[in-house]
This record gives C-alpha cells, sequence and structure tokens, in this order.
C-alpha cells in the first residue's frame, strides 16, 4: 500500500511540473544545443565523448569557476569580503596549487575518467538527444546525487581529521588554509580518491543518460569552488 502511495505521489509531481513547465516560454538555448549534441554524435566516438568530452567539461568548468575569485583579489573594493583577511593570496600559492591540480587531474582523475566510458556500456547509459532527460529530471537527480556526496563528504571528511591519520592525508588540503577557490582540488592522492567516491555513488544511483554525468560534474564543482 505504501509503494503505491509513494507512485502516487510522484506521478502527481510529474504531471504538476509537466503542467508548469507548459507555460513556460521556448529556452532560446535549447535547438542551438540539440544541435551541438547531435553533432558531437556524428562527430565523435562514444569513447572519444565519455573521456576526452568529460576531460574538457570538467577543466573548463573548473578554472572558469576559479576565475570570479581570482578577479576579485585584484578589486579593492572586493577585499572587505575576503573571510580570512590575515591569509592574503601569493602568486607563488596560487602557481604551487595550479601545478598540483594539474598533477590530480591529468594523473589522477583522467584515469578514473577513462573509466566512464566501460560504465556507460556497461549499464547501457544511453547517449543520444532523443532520449536525453527532462530540464526537472536531471535538477532532480543532481539534487539526489547533492545529498548522497554530501552525506559521504561529511563523514569521511571527519574520518580524515582524526588524530591519526590526518597529517598523513588531509593535512595536505589544509596547507593554504583555505585562502582561495582553486584549491578545492588540491589534495592529497589518497584524499582525491576517498572523498571522490562520494562522487560516483550517485551517479551509479541515478544516472539514465551521459548528459548527468556532465551536469553533476558542473554542479559538484560549483559547489565546492564556492565553498572554499
Amino acid at each position: 500500500m505504501a509503494m503505491n502511495d509513494s507512485i502516487s505521489i510522484l506521478n502527481s509531481a510529474y504531471l504538476a511540473v509537466e503542467y508548469i513547465d507548459s507555460f513556460l516560454p521556448d529556452n532560446p538555448l535549447q535547438q542551438p544545443f540539440k544541435n551541438a549534441w547531435n553533432y558531437m554524435l556524428d562527430n565523435y566516438t562514444k569513447f572519444q565523448i565519455a573521456t576526452w568530452g568529460s576531460l574538457i567539461v570538467h577543466e573548463v568548468s573548473y578554472f572558469l569557476f576559479c576565475v570570479p575569485g581570482f578577479v576579485f583579489q585584484f578589486i579593492p573594493y572586493m577585499q572587505k569580503y575576503k573571510i580570512q583577511q590575515d591569509k592574503p593570496e601569493t602568486w607563488e600559492k596560487q602557481w604551487k596549487c595550479f601545478k598540483t591540480l594539474l598533477f590530480n587531474h591529468f594523473f589522477i582523475q583522467l584515469p578514473l575518467i577513462c573509466g566512464t566510458y566501460y560504465f556507460t556500456e556497461f549499464f547501457n547509459i544511453p547517449y543520444e538527444w532523443e532520449e536525453m532527460p527532462r530540464w526537472y529530471v536531471l535538477a532532480a537527480q543532481c539534487l539526489g546525487c547533492t545529498v548522497i556526496e554530501d552525506a559521504w563528504h561529511y563523514f569521511l571528511h571527519r574520518l580524515l581529521h582524526h588524530k591519526r591519520i590526518y597529517k598523513y592525508i588531509h593535512k595536505v588540503h589544509h596547507e593554504f588554509v583555505s585562502p582561495f577557490g582553486m584549491q578545492a582540488e588540491y589534495a592529497h592522492p589518497l584524499e582525491t580518491l576517498i572523498l571522490g567516491t562520494g562522487f560516483f555513488i550517485g551517479i551509479v544511483v541515478f544516472c539514465n543518460h551521459m548528459i548527468l554525468l556532465w551536469a553533476w560534474v558542473i554542479c559538484r564543482l560549483m559547489e565546492t569552488i564556492d565553498v572554499h
């Protein structure tokens, strides 16, 4: 009985969103996005899309979200909003952070990204435009991924602060005492793997199209860079 009630609630919610969506104006970006997506499918293999496409989405999103914080440090008016006034940014620290990020991205995260294609093939995840979920379904899936990742991150992050292991792994992340957003993925390789696991759990649970992997990457990077 409870299962039937849950299904009924979900169906009602779906119909309500569909009804509201019918009143919204057409998205002017939908057709260009559709054309670009279909061009990508026609000109690149699934392996290229899942691997190199995912790497490009990650790199562009990460450093693009870092730009506002990087620019604000040169604007005197914005300095009053800096939380850690006693921790000024320096070119030396930012350059060191940037080099470590590139190492993490290409020598730790890229090998993991290479498994994306095999994940989509094993679970038969579609790439086609016609099977792409609606925007509100995608938003709900990203929310679900956020809840799962946040719970994982909370408990594992606390574990990494344990006095017996803190100095071996998590201390690296606090080297700069978080003075700028680019430090979000400045971490020990083991921390990247441990905390990064939470990112993939939501994907395993909710993924029903390739677009979710990229949408969730963008949402997660936006959140973690903003936090730092």
